[in-house]
This record gives C-alpha cells, sequence and structure tokens, in this order.
C-alpha cells in the first residue's frame, strides 16, 4: 500500500493525491504497530549466548576441515536412517514449531515469549533479497516464506521466528531454531533441524558455487529423497541470474556487517563453528548433545511459565 497507492492513484484518478493519502494511512498503521513491537520487546529477557552456549557471534572455535567431512558422514548416516517422509500443512507446522522455539527460550531465561505464528507468503523483502528463502521484517515483525521449502520449512520458519522474538543476528536465529527443533523430540522437526545442518556444511566445503555444492549433494550418499530435496533448495541460477545474486549478496553481507555480524558466513560457517564449540565447550551453562555423535541434545527444565511477554 506504501508503495503502489500513490501510482494506482494516478493511474486510475490522474492524480496521486488520493494516493497520498492512503499512503499516509498506512505509513501510519505499520508504524504504529512498530513501536508497539518494539516497546513490547524491551521487556524480553534475552539469552546470553556467551554465558548459556559457551560461544557466541564473537568467540568460537574454527571447525577442522576434518572434522567437518567427518561429521557430514555422520549427519548422512543418520538422515538415510531416520527419514521421515511426513509433511505437515503450513500453518499447523508453524504453531508447533512457535511452540517448541517459544519453550526451548523458556527453559534458559525462565520467560516465555509468546508471538504470532502467522506466516505470509509475500513481503516486499523477496524483492530486496532474491535468494532468500524467507524473511523477517525488522521493524513489524511480519514472517514470509518465498517457496516450498521442503524438508528444511521447519528449520526455516523457526529461524524467521527467532528473529520475531528479538534475536535479530543471522547467527543466533540459526542456533535457537537448530536447538529448539533438536530438542523437540519431533521426527520432522529434528529432521529439519539436521538436514540445515549438512547444508551448512556442505556450502562451506562448496565455498558458495552452486555448481559445487550440487557435485558434493551427489557424492555424499544422501538417499534419493533427500538428495533431490537439497538439489531443490539451492537451485544454480542462469548468467544474469548469478550476477543479481552475487551483487544482492554483497549488499546484504555489507549490511550484516554493519550490525555487528560476521557477514553471510554466519549462515553456514559461524553457524557449525558454533555449534562445533558449545558442543566440546567446558564452561556452557546448557548441556550439549554429546560430542560429535550428533544426538538431540536433552531439553533443559522449563522455568516458570506465569511471566509472558506478548
Amino acid at each position: 500500500m506504501i508503495i503502489a497507492a500513490p501510482i494506482v492513484s494516478r493511474l486510475l484518478f490522474r492524480s496521486a493525491k488520493p494516493g497520498r493519502l492512503v499512503q499516509g494511512a498506512a505509513l501510519a498503521l505499520y508504524g504504529a504497530h512498530a513501536v508497539r513491537d518494539w516497546v513490547s520487546r524491551r521487556g524480553v529477557r534475552r539469552i546470553d549466548f556467551r554465558r548459556e552456549f559457551g560461544a557466541d557471534g564473537r568467540h568460537m572455535d574454527r571447525m577442522p576441515e576434518a572434522v567437518r567431512i567427518a561429521e557430514i558422514g555422520l549427519l548422512v548416516d543418520r538422515l538415510n536412517d531416520e527419514y521421515v517422509p511426513r509433511r505437515l500443512p503450513r500453518a499447523e507446522l508453524a504453531r508447533r514449531v512457535d511452540e517448541e522455539l517459544t519453550s526451548y527460550i523458556a527453559s534458559i531465561t525462565g520467560q516465555r515469549v509468546e508471538t504470532s505464528a502467522e506466516v505470509r507468503g509475500f513481503t516486499l523483502m523477496k524483492l530486496l533479497a532474491p535468494f532468500a528463502l524467507g524473511a523477517c521484517d525488522v521493524l513489524s515483525g511480519d514472517v514470509a516464506l518465498f517457496r516450498d521449502t521442503g524438508v528444511f520449512e521447519p528449520q526455516v520458519i523457526a529461524h524467521e521466528f527467532a528473529h520475531r522474538k528479538g534475536y535479530m543476528h543471522e547467527l543466533e536465529a540459526q542456533a535457537l531454531a537448530y536447538l529448539a527443533l533438536t530438542a523437540s523430540g519431533d521426527p520432522v522437526l529434528v529432521q529439519a533441524a539436521l538436514c540445515e545442518r549438512l547444508r551448512a556444511h556442505l556450502r562451506v566445503l562448496s565455498g558458495g558455487s552452486g555448481e559445487a555444492f550440487r557435485e558434493l549433494v551427489g557424492r555424499i550418499g544422501l538417499r534419493r529423497e533427500l538428495r533431490a530435496q537439497f538439489l531443490a533448495i539451492r537451485p544454480v541460477p542462469g548468467p544474469v541470474g548469478r550476477s543479481v545474486e552475487r551483487a544482492f549478496q554483497s549488499l546484504y553481507d555489507a549490511r550484516m556487517r554493519l550490525t555487528g555480524q560476521n557477514g553471510l558466513s554466519d549462515y553456514d560457517r559461524g553457524f557449525t563453528d558454533f555449534l562445533f564449540t558449545f558442543e566440546r565447550s567446558r564452561t556452557a551453562r546448557q548441556r550439549p548433545p554429546a560430542a560429535g555423535a550428533l544426538h538431540s541434545p536433552v531439553p533443559a527444565v522449563v522455568a516458570s511459565p506465569d511471566e509472558r511477554v506478548h
């Protein structure tokens, strides 16, 4: 409405004035919702990642390549053995993911941060970051998924919902989504988290090349059903598409760095380095999964749910 109203108004009425009135009303409504959400989020008790997990965006050990390759083998074996073909409708899946994420965060902070489980199909972010799978509007909290992400969908939704709950850094959202889903015990959710962990490893080894990523997926021994979904999640664009994608990724990487993050590497290398550090940490207050075994972490006892932030 903000962008289109003046254009439509000029086409229909040969005057932008009615459109500007609509534009102003839409801006005011959007601003009011953003302010309300910002005020509510000020009451959120945030997780101290360094204290709870022994790692954060600035304090991680680099995962050796040999360990990364060995972990790929473990992940492939587990995903092949425990493959779950079941899919849930997106609305039901979003509600389930939101509850697991809310409970996991509450188990650490003692505070249930309750937010909407609505997922849209489009936001303007799709035009600004065409390579993204989904997005969360920083101001309004609107979450959108841009396409069907198959087996990865629970992880993608959990990642965007972590943003909605106030964790705006990509590494934090990746980590919270993974830890909440693996702690859930739900085979569909656990599978999604492990697939994202495997995908992150493959992205690191492929150096950002779509062709190299596809070659690795074909060589690691994934069962046919999973292999098809890994290839679908990262299609290889044509020459023009690659140029556009590189340009947008460079801009997004710069934006991330300006906000105190490590850039796009937080999605894959940072994410896997974080888990590598956490699972071997002697200072983390949270209980990590058994080192190198890729077992689901045991969820902590959820603290009193009486205090709620809506």
